[in-house]
């Protein structure tokens, strides 16, 4: 509970940074979100009468105190593009992005950690050569080029997939991440495997292994029972580090795959100029970073008993 939160209250300080960092940025770009809503052909008098109403004529410190005290009514403010509330925004937005960003992680768990297990099992044959070429190949391709490849393979080539969508039902919903899930994890399957492997080359060299060697204990068991669960601590650890990797994947993935979430959201707001949506799409990333890291952190803690004691 402890570990828990110190995690939470490391929340405050990182989001109160994006938030200034953001808010203050945006600002001092060149453009202007008015002049950007009505367009080439409109004058400078409705400009600065649109301006007014947006509250853009007021000082950066007015506007950022009348941010800041909407936050702390749990109000993110409201869409200078589409007038709809950002809070509605991000509801819709954020749970298909957590959705693809939790399953790609899984992606990568699940190809990463067998890889790299072979591998360390198989030391120095074609069989560990050829899965450090294919962690290397995952690590060099992007996201948006994984997703190219999966969608002329799996909706062109072989329309068996959606190429488009969150779906409208449990199943479609499946579906429709499939080809996105596997876009975001392979980037990663590379380094997981990499770091499996390493771990739990060196896991095998410790005194416990080679006494369950000793008493007779197989390979499988040794493997499994053992070394594997130590061996998986530096990989979770890699997880939680790379969470915001894994969110910028997804918000990648959201686009080559026209996707509903947080990065559909904030292209469309960047280029609007829409401040209170990008300002809400920044302060939901951190917070959904952090909270990975915590998931990561709850993890870690029962792998390694250690981290209790």
């Amino acid at each position: 509970m402890r570990r828990v939160g110190g995690r939470l209250l490391q929340l405050v300080p990182t989001t109160v940074g994006a938030l200034v960092l953001v808010f203050f940025l945006m600002r001092v770009l060149p453009g202007d979100p008015a002049g950007a809503m009505l367009g080439t052909s409109a004058t400078p008098q409705a400009i600065a009468d649109l301006r007014a109403q947006l509250g853009l004529d007021k000082p950066l410190y007015e506007q950022f105190v009348d941010y800041v005290v909407g936050l702390g009514h749990l109000d993110f403010g409201r869409s200078m593009a589409v007038r709809t509330p950002v809070g509605t925004l991000l509801y819709q937005a954020a749970l298909p992005t957590l959705l693809l960003t939790l399953s790609g992680t899984l992606v990568s768990v699940v190809v990463g950690v067998p890889l790299g297990v072979v591998a360390a099992l198989r030391r120095g044959t074609w069989v560990d050569y050829g899965a450090s070429i294919g962690a290397l190949l995952g690590l060099s391709i992007p996201v948006f080029v994984w997703g190219v490849l999966l969608l002329l393979a799996f909706t062109l080539q072989w329309p068996v997939l959606p190429s488009a969508g969150a779906g409208d039902t449990p199943v479609n919903v499946v579906r429709s991440l499939i080809l996105p899930s596997i876009a975001t994890g392979f980037f990663q399957v590379g380094l997981i495997a990499r770091i499996t492997r390493s771990s739990l080359l060196s896991v095998l060299n410790n005194d416990y292994v080679r006494t369950a060697r000793a008493k007779g204990v197989g390979p499988s068991a040794v493997v499994l029972g053992h070394a594997l669960r130590n061996a998986l601590i530096p990989v979770i650890t890699v997880i939680g580090l790379n969470a915001g990797t894994l969110l910028g994947g997804a918000v990648v993935a959201e686009t080559v795959f026209t996707r509903p979430g947080l990065g559909r959201l904030i292209l469309d707001a960047i280029f609007a100029r829409d401040y209170p949506v990008i300002q809400g799409v920044m302060i939901v990333s951190v917070v959904l970073v952090v909270m990975l890291n915590l998931m990561t952190d709850l993890l870690y803690t029962a792998a390694d008993p250690r981290v209790r004691a």
